[in-house]
């Protein structure tokens, strides 16, 4: 009984618990296999990437004051974020890698780059 290759369904010769006939065909197969969880984590990381370049470029010098209309008419999502930082007195920075916010009230946000007390 011979075995065939998951992806090209060629014959297999080799080992016995070989699954594929070569390294292109097991790219092929694990890429078509994992491409909906791949494209869900490249989409996230993009959605991130696009946060923080936009709170980069609203906060040159580290430390401004914008306002959520701002941040969403330039793209902003802000379902998106790395981590939470909690002050002593309860107020909550919002994260995406370095660049962060503050809200300040209902509009308005202050914007802040993280420092290494903020890091855990």
């Amino acid at each position: 009984m011979s075995k065939k290759c998951l992806e090209c369904g060629t014959e297999i010769f080799g080992r016995v618990d070989k699954k594929f006939c070569n390294d292109s065909c097991r790219n092929a197969y694990n890429n078509r296999v994992n491409q909906h969880s791949n494209n869900l984590i490249r989409n996230i990381n993009r959605s991130l990437a696009k946060n923080r370049r936009i709170l980069a470029e609203l906060n040159p010098h580290g430390k401004s004051r914008t306002t959520r209309d701002i941040l969403l008419g330039k793209g902003f999502d802000f379902n998106y974020f790395t981590s939470i930082y909690e002050t002593k007195k309860g107020s909550r920075y919002y994260f995406c890698y370095d660049q962060g916010y503050l809200s300040l009230d209902d509009q308005n946000l202050a914007l802040v780059v993280k420092e290494e007390y903020v890091n855990r």
